[in-house]
């Protein structure tokens, strides 16, 4: 009974909600105390039609969560929920006869008995053994995936990555709606590694990198450029949100207290958009980067747009 509830337990996780133990313990708790009163000692099946009823439930549910999982081995997902469905059904249909004719009767021997319940119990340990085995090796190359894309340091995509799916975004039909970028660059960051250290420098990439996802939806992609440049694809916005996504990202980063006491450094920003006639992701970088050179050029701690190359109003820390 533990054993079909922790399936369940498991097809649950799956769907990435959560079981407490108080959750898994009735249906043994009961089981085990319907078989105490029908009277253990002299029956081998004391319990058994609640015995039999709850294995049906916990597969059935299992079976359930199973199939509405949404997961990239979805054959293997509803493969396995099918064959937690028929163990279920099988359990049902064992209970329905142990009621009609009990567990002497010739049809529960020959079908629900003992020996075929055995090879029910075969047949679903071979399929949960090569399905759970085909969903962890998904599992550990979907983490594999996602180290080999993902900047190690601040844990947000890297070049690479970044320009892959950005590629894939702009090529996509949200693309109708246009886009903005944005190219962003700690600034006096060799300094900062000069004289507080590496670590130091370290602090500042992983604050900007917060700073950025925190001020970012959950469909735009940022990505580290390399060493202290970022990059960050907004799909749908307008050049004018993306400027103000810029001075959010600084305003949160100011914000943000250095493990030492130390200040951050300040970011210049070059900011371009485009439209759904034209959406090259080489030459949107090209320009962002012209406009983020207009940027340190005029001072840094800045916004520069690429529309019009005039910096928004420079964003101070304090005095």
């Amino acid at each position: 009974m533990a054993g079909a509830f922790s399936i369940w337990a498991g097809a649950r996780a799956l769907r990435h909600r959560k079981i407490s133990g108080w959750q898994l313990a009735p249906a043994p708790l009961i089981t085990f105390c319907a078989s105490v009163v029908d009277d253990a000692e002299s029956s081998l099946w004391s319990g058994g039609l609640v015995y039999l009823v709850m294995t049906a439930t916990g597969l059935g549910m299992a079976a359930a969560e199973l199939w509405f999982t949404r997961s990239a081995q979805s054959r293997a997902i509803k493969f396995l929920s099918l064959i937690a469905a028929l163990t279920s059904l099988y359990y049902l249909g064992r209970a329905i006869t142990f009621v009609l004719e009990g567990p002497d009767g010739s049809a529960f021997r020959t079908f629900f008995g003992y020996a075929p319940a055995a090879l029910m119990h075969l047949i679903l340990l071979v399929s949960l053994s090569f399905t759970i085995n085909a969903l962890s090796n998904s599992h550990v190359i979907k983490r594999l995936r996602e180290r080999a894309e993902r900047d190690h340091l601040t844990g947000l995509l890297n070049r690479g990555a970044f320009l892959g799916l950005a590629e894939k975004e702009l090529a996509g039909p949200a693309s109708q709606d246009g886009a903005a970028l944005i190219l962003a660059d700690l600034d006096y960051f060799k300094a900062v590694n000069d004289e507080h250290g590496h670590a130091a420098g370290d602090a500042a990439l992983c604050a900007f990198a917060q700073a950025c996802t925190a001020s970012v939806r959950s469909t735009d992609l940022v990505g580290r450029y390399g060493g202290e440049e970022f990059i960050l694809l907004l799909p749908g916005a307008t050049q004018q949100r993306a400027e103000a996504i810029a001075l959010d990202i600084s305003r949160r980063l100011s914000a943000m207290a250095d493990p030492d006491g130390l200040p951050y450094p300040t970011v210049s920003y070059g900011v371009t958009s485009t439209d759904a006639t034209v959406s090259d992701l080489s030459f949107m970088i090209q320009v962002a980067d012209t406009a983020l050179y207009s940027a340190k050029a005029q001072g840094r701690d800045r916004v520069v747009g690429a529309d019009s190359m005039e910096p928004l109003p420079t964003f101070h820390r304090g005095p």
